[in-house]
């Protein structure tokens, strides 16, 4: 007996198999060739967003790549440099969505407000300085070249072009902005903003339209210079005053490690501003001193410094001392046209005190010989500066009231008592051992401890010495 319905399903069961063997319409192929084509096709489809996703993500690393710095910490698009709990170098996304625009050459006005400054585009700077050209030119020097300036808002700028020597451009860019980035005081010449594009690395600056000290100093300004003693003790009142600030005003405190006339920059009204910070270092408050690479300017660098590479404010002291020979004799500290007695201004100076011969230290370009008063007061602070053992150097806020006071140190109070009687003792000295005023005050300082006949400081023995010298 059958079952109904078996012999059906065996004949479901066969066919299918002929079913899928069977030829299409379609170029003729069997239908399982048509159903894994149209499989094969659905999953391409489906995994396709995922590899155009991945194409755009190695376009936009690889692009990325190539706008960092090989030594690179500083990238514009996305690297962070934190510097001083500021984060410099950060920028918005819609500004990565520009890049290609900028580096085809397109001009791009998007910035970055990073708190005491601004971003500038490569295209910006270009600009302002006309291309960059040689007639913009204001400044130049071993780690860069400056130029003039005008923003698209009429605003007149010092662009610094950081020359890459060996990274030196990203070493001094880093300093700079470490150093003053945030840091703004009347005496020191103000950071704006910054580029960093490729390996470019440019620093922009406030423009300060009166030149630098140097120039007047040693420039062709006619046979009366234009710098009086008023003016002259001005500018070391206010460079005194910027140095103040980076080394007791700030934490850490800064050493700007290449003082010099070249860097003080001078405006209309003869206000000085200390500048280029590319040599600075921060000293820690626990720090009483850093080792570092000796660097500076010849005739400038205190002598521990330079023999044992050991810095501190002290070092800047010294080179303020030395500008302050420089502003009140208008000599360089090294002049090799000068006969060979003279050619380091430290020794010449030092030797023309110990002859009584201050007067003749003035400039000759001063057309009105300062008040002897003065004058006594600036050679006290350039022997206090130049002092061999840097422990005994004042700090530069005491050389401030010491420039500012006009009776300072002649006091009646500050005398010592029997001052008099010290004068053929200092006197003997001087005859008898043909000595250095550094070393004269130290004889002094024994003989007073020696006597107990008062409480003796530093300053005074200099000052006895100015008296009885000039």
């Amino acid at each position: 007996m059958s079952v109904p319905g078996s012999g059906s399903g065996g004949d479901d069961n066969s066919s299918l198999p002929h079913g899928l063997s069977s030829k299409t319409p379609f170029l003729n192929l069997k239908l399982y060739v048509v159903i894994a084509i149209i499989l094969t096709c659905a999953a391409l489809l489906w995994l396709d967003p995922f590899g155009l996703q991945r194409d755009r993500g190695d376009r936009r690393s690889g692009s990325k790549r190539n706008i960092e710095k090989q030594e690179g910490k500083f990238v514009k698009e996305t690297e962070i440099v934190v510097v001083d709990d500021i984060e410099v170098g950060k920028k918005k996304s819609s500004v990565e969505e520009e890049s290609d625009d900028v580096s085809a050459g397109k001009s791009s006005d998007v910035s970055a407000d990073i708190g005491w400054g601004r971003w500038y585009s490569l295209r910006e700077l270009e600009i302002a300085t006309r291309g960059f050209t040689e007639e913009n030119v204001i400044g130049e020097g071993g780690y860069g070249v400056v130029y003039r300036g005008v923003l698209n808002d009429g605003s007149v700028v010092a662009v610094k072009n950081l020359l890459n020597n060996k990274g030196q451009a990203e070493k001094e860019f880093k300093v700079e902005v470490e150093a003053i980035g945030k840091v703004k005081h009347k005496n020191l010449v103000g950071l704006i903003g910054y580029c960093a594009e490729g390996a470019q690395r440019m620093l922009v600056y406030e423009y300060v339209e009166n030149g630098n000290l140097e120039q007047w100093l040693h420039g062709d300004v006619g046979p009366v210079s234009p710098l009086t003693w008023d003016v002259r003790m001005k500018i070391a009142v206010g460079t005194a005053k910027g140095l103040a600030y980076l080394h007791e005003g700030l934490e850490p405190k800064v050493v700007h490690r290449d003082v010099k006339s070249s860097n003080i920059l001078l405006n209309k009204n003869w206000n000085p501003k200390v500048s280029d910070f590319g040599l600075a270092k921060l000293l820690g408050s626990e720090a009483s001193y850093v080792t570092t690479r000796v660097m500076g300017t010849f005739g400038y660098v205190s002598p521990e410094y330079a023999s044992t590479g050991m810095l501190n404010e002290g070092s800047d002291v010294y080179s303020f001392g030395v500008l302050l020979m420089e502003l009140i004799t208008g000599r360089s500290p090294i002049d090799y046209s000068r006969p060979a007695g003279e050619m380091n201004l430290v020794d010449w100076f030092k030797g023309m005190v110990a002859s009584r011969r201050g007067e003749e230290l003035v400039d000759p370009l001063i057309e009105v010989q300062p008040p002897s008063r003065a004058l006594k007061r600036a050679l006290l602070v350039c022997l206090r500066c130049i002092d061999l053992d840097a422990h005994k150097r004042p700090k530069m806020g005491q050389i401030v009231h010491m420039l500012e006071a006009e009776d300072f140190p002649f006091r009646a109070e500050h005398r010592p008592p029997q001052r008099e009687s010290l004068i053929p003792r200092m006197k003997l000295y001087l005859i008898k051992f043909h000595i250095q005023p550094n070393v004269l005050g130290e004889k002094m300082q024994r003989d007073y401890d020696r006597d107990k006949c008062c409480e003796f400081k530093a300053y005074t023995v200099h000052t006895l010495l100015v008296h009885i010298l000039l």
